[in-house]
């Protein structure tokens, strides 16, 4: 065994270690591995002994193998190969406790874990078991928890940074405010104290007068917070100046404090200009998934459009608040209401008059510069140069368009919306301009009509007036001043705006008339304010930037403002929007809730009426009564349809034969029995009926075929009347059955086919059987019968009455009808002689007849003759015609025979028969013209003419009439303000 201190080694290390690793005999034992000295030493405390078995096994062990030593002197120098020092062993039992406490922290978190694991084992236990009341959670539940993976779900859903990336920073929008309202304050506290000489010492001596150090020029305030040797030598200098150069010095200096104060004022705007812009996009997207609803200005909005179409009957006036723009013409008004809208949205021309009508502007904030009429969809934006054309060219149409024949500017007011971020929200109503002479191209009523129209809009007592006044020209001028002092006098609702205040400045000899007007001296009109704006060069092609940049820049380098003229509230077009913005509101705020009593009351009025008058009935406006009334007109031509064949039919060939019968008998079958044989008979019809196929009778046809039409489509639409019919669509009925009967056209090819059918029919002589010979005897006597009944009705009004009436009825011939009774009697006789006579009396028998008068002292005209004789002759060849049609009822047999050896001869009847048959071929054809094509397209023109008429609100005014109709108008119209006057109200009370 080794001593400590000892350079002696055993003989066993000797033999573990190899002679390259530098261990010799010498090395001491402290100095060898400890892991060698555990293996093989023993030490010569008691706790030092081992037993051999374990020097064995730890001879055998894997951690064995001594790790690599530096070689060492053997005889203990420093450059040696066998010492090391006593002292640099203290690094490695440092390491070892180390791995001693390692071990100790492991061991102690393994049996802790094991402790707590057994504790929560314990307290599982000690729950009780809800397994039992799954039954209280649905089913749907614990299927819809197994279908939704929460986990992907969570995934999905965007990072609580990311969120927060995507909102404004309020922080930052909460400083910038602060600091300018810090800065309006001070600069507010400023002006005040410089109003007078009086309190400049104060304003000099004032702590606060720090806060308006500008580095473009040294004052008081600033050498008051320089050190001391300079403040006196800043107090020296201002002593030896007099009080009038300290004012002008001090005034200059607020001038440029205040320039510098709106600057930063813009420059926040423009900030939080598009802060709201990127807050309100976002919002626009969807990313606050929240209902869209409307803003307040544009229910206000909608309440006043209708009341612009509102005429109510019990004194419930339209007296909402709106900024009324007036002006003379060329004065400017459209260009203020151009910069308070931000965008060149007017037709614009040079001298001449461009508004023509009214024209209503609603504006509101909205995160996108665009505008939009009220009675369209299309959104114009205003960002680009082509829709603002568009925008323009649009409202100068509209304004022609409303604008009536012979007039030149109209009462009709066009509705328009404008958003964009940073626009004040307010109602500005744009009137034509005030004109005081009437020149070339007008009517000669223009001026009266625009003065009616200012003061329409004037006399509501809550309506802003904006009056423009141009400042280029002499106020003496103007027109529009004493109008608005007439319908204010008090001034408690006018601004007035001068304008063009940078040419006022170059041609006035005198920029104390300028103040004179902005104060309120010049004019005999008080205002509430007053303003000067400058809105452009007078350039079209100016935008709304440039003419604010140019403005701006003029009332910077201008004296008027300088000098003191002119206060910094008062001039610039956003100074003037945000104070005609806040009047608006505040009238609003003052007047609404009364206005909504007023409309309740009148609503009240109009339902009392409408219980007494009309307990029974629905409160059915104009377009309702329309609708209803269209959907009865149009089950009313469907019922067209349901006509039967036979039924028309039997009355297309009735009104058929009605229309052509007296050509039949007069042109046709008179000329042909004048014939002396069957041939000459039977060329003559040929060539008769001929001619009137190709000429007279298809056009017959269609006239009696559209004449069926119309009158089935009365009769119907009279039906109808009678079940349950309100008398109130009368007029809008026959109305939509005249228009719709003038725009039908009946097809032009069915002419051409029609003649082709009616003449292959007339050309048939063919009859095949007893029945139709028998038909066509029937129809020849009755078509005779009726003939010679109307023919003696005829020669029974030329005669008079005869012995039997005039005994019953104690009646008289007349004079001419005593001539004309003997005229006939005369004619009778000559008839009995001469049975055969031809249609036509000759020349000399009329003679006969004139003596034979005269001899019985009746004086005759040989006209009187000839008109007696053709309709004696007429009942003559009748009765002649109905005898030979009696003998002809045997004839078929012959007719068979082609009358061969016969003295009875049928020609007439095989002529009626043909007229029959054509009768019958030509209403199967219309017939099917009717129900295939036309009813169609009458129906068709009829949903047109009620689609026309649907639109065209002045026809439906005019074709639906009566107290109860402008009634129910009028209630829902109350109604509906009444709504949305209470749901604006409820807004702005929530909006305060």
């Amino acid at each position: 065994m080794l001593r400590a201190g000892n350079s002696v080694a055993c003989l066993a290390c000797r033999s573990l270690l190899s002679p390259r690793m530098g261990v010799r005999v010498g090395v001491p034992i402290q100095k060898l591995h400890p892991l060698s000295r555990a293996i093989h030493h023993r030490f010569t405390n008691a706790n030092s002994q081992r037993t051999p078995h374990r020097t064995a096994a730890r001879h055998i062990s894997s951690l064995c193998r001594l790790p690599p030593r530096t070689h060492k002197s053997r005889y203990g120098g420093q450059g040696g190969h066998g010492y090391q020092q006593h002292r640099s062993f203290w690094a490695v039992r440092l390491a070892a406790r180390l791995l001693k406490l390692r071990y100790l922290f492991l061991g102690g978190a393994v049996g802790g874990g094991y402790t707590a694991k057994k504790t929560y084992e314990e307290w599982k236990d000690l729950l009780p078991d809800l397994s039992e009341y799954n039954w209280v959670v649905p089913d749907f539940v614990w299927e819809l928890a197994e279908q939704i993976d929460l986990e992907k779900l969570a995934r999905a859903l965007p990072e609580v940074a990311e969120i927060a990336k995507l909102m404004p920073d309020l922080e930052k929008i909460g400083e910038n405010f602060t600091f300018l309202k810090s800065l309006l304050s001070t600069g507010v506290s400023l002006v005040s104290e410089v109003n007078g000489a009086s309190g400049l010492r104060l304003l000099l001596e004032s702590p606060g007068e720090s806060a308006l150090k500008a580095p473009e020029a040294p004052v008081a305030a600033a050498s008051a917070a320089s050190t001391a040797p300079s403040a006196e030598s800043g107090e020296k200098q201002y002593k030896k100046a007099s009080d009038k150069e300290k004012i002008d010095q001090l005034q200059e200096e607020i001038l440029r404090s205040q320039m510098k104060y709106q600057r930063m004022l813009e420059r926040l705007e423009k900030e939080n200009k598009e802060l709201r812009k990127v807050v309100l996009q976002k919002d626009d997207k969807g990313i606050h998934q929240r209902k869209i609803k409307k803003s307040l200005i544009d229910l206000y909005s909608e309440v006043l459009d209708i009341l612009s179409d509102f005429d109510s009957n019990y004194n419930t006036q339209d007296h909402l608040p709106r900024v009324v723009v007036v002006g003379d013409q060329s004065a400017g008004k459209t260009s203020v209401l151009e910069m308070i809208a931000q965008a060149r949205i007017f037709p614009r021309g040079s001298g001449e008059m461009m508004t023509r009508s009214p024209v209503k502007v609603t504006l509101s904030e909205g995160p996108h510069h665009v505008a939009m009429f009220k009675d369209s969809s299309r959104e114009f934006d205003l960002s680009k140069e082509e829709d603002l054309a568009a925008l323009r060219h649009e409202i100068e149409l509209r304004m022609r368009k409303s604008v009536k024949d012979g007039q030149t500017v109209s009462p009709e007011t066009i509705s328009i919306s404008v958003k964009g971020p940073g626009i004040q929200r307010m109602v500005l109503v744009d009137l034509p301009g005030v004109i005081n002479t009437v020149t070339a191209g007008m009517a000669a009523d223009t001026k009266e009509t625009i003065f009616s129209i200012s003061k329409a809009y004037m006399q509501n007592p809550n309506a802003i007036i904006l009056c423009i006044q141009d400042g280029s020209v002499d106020a003496e001028r103007s027109i529009v001043t004493d109008l608005v002092s007439q319908m204010d006098p008090q001034g408690k609702r006018t601004i007035f705006v001068l304008t063009k205040v940078d040419l006022a400045e170059k041609n006035l000899s005198s920029p104390n008339r300028i103040q004179q007007i902005v104060e309120g001296k010049l004019f005999p009109m008080k205002a509430l304010g007053y303003f000067a704006v400058v809105t452009g060069k007078g350039s079209s092609s100016e935008s709304i930037d440039s003419i604010k940049d140019y403005e701006e820049d003029f009332f910077q380098s201008s004296r008027l403002l300088r000098d003191g003229m002119l206060k910094a509230h008062q001039v610039t077009t956003k100074n003037l929007s945000l104070a005609v913005s806040d009047c608006f509101w505040k009238m609003v705020r003052e007047s609404v809730e009364q206005q909504a009593d007023a409309f309740k009351a009148s609503r009240f009025n109009l339902e009392t009426e409408w219980k007494n008058n009309y307990p029974r009935l629905r409160e059915l406006d104009r377009n309702e009564l329309f609708e209803k009334a269209k959907n009865e007109i149009l089950d009313e031509v469907i019922s067209l349809s349901q006509v039967t064949p036979k039924h028309w039919e039997s009355i297309l060939q009735k009104k058929l034969w009605e229309r052509v019968s007296t050509h039949v008998i007069e042109n046709i079958y008179l000329p042909a029995a004048q014939t002396m044989d069957s041939g000459t008979f039977n060329t003559t019809v040929d060539i008769k009926l001929k001619q009137w196929t190709d000429k007279q009778l298809p056009h017959k046809a269609l006239e009696v075929a559209w004449e069926t039409l119309q009158e089935e489509f009365a009769r119907f639409m009279a039906e109808y009347k009678g079940k349950d019919q309100d008398d109130i669509f009368d007029k809008l009925k026959e109305a939509v059955k005249d228009e719709s009967i003038k725009r039908h056209k009946w097809n032009e090819r069915a002419m051409d086919s029609l003649r082709v059918i009616q003449h292959n029919a007339l050309e048939d002589r063919s009859i095949t059987d007893k029945p139709q010979w028998d038909a066509a005897i029937q129809f020849m006597e009755e078509t005779l019968q009726s003939r010679l009944k109307d023919t003696e009705s005829v020669i029974n009004d030329m005669v008079g009455p005869d012995w039997k009436q005039r005994w019953m009825h104690w009646t008289n011939r007349t004079a001419d009808q005593h001539i004309r009774n003997e005229t006939k009697n005369e004619l009778e006789r000559l008839l009995k002689l001469q049975e055969d006579h031809t249609a036509y009396l000759a020349n000399d028998e009329v003679t006969t007849v004139r003596k034979n008068l005269e001899s019985r002292h009746v004086e005759v005209d040989p006209v009187l003759i000839k008109d007696t004789w053709h309709q004696m002759y007429r009942r003559h060849f009748l009765q002649k015609a109905l005898a030979h049609c009696n003998l002809c009822r045997r004839g078929y047999y012959y007719y068979q025979r082609h009358f061969v050896d016969s003295e009875l001869e049928c020609n007439d009847v095989v002529l009626f028969w043909r007229i029959q048959r054509m009768l019958v071929i030509t209403g199967n054809t219309l017939r099917q013209q009717l129900t295939n094509t036309e009813v169609r397209r009458l129906e068709k023109n009829v949903k047109e003419v009620l689609e026309d008429f649907g639109e065209d609100n002045e026809k439906k005014t005019h074709l639906i009439t009566g107290r109860r109709v402008q009634l129910a108008e009028d209630l829902k119209k109350v109604r509906e303000i009444q709504e949305k006057l209470e749901a604006f109200i409820e807004a702005l009370h929530k909006e305060k």
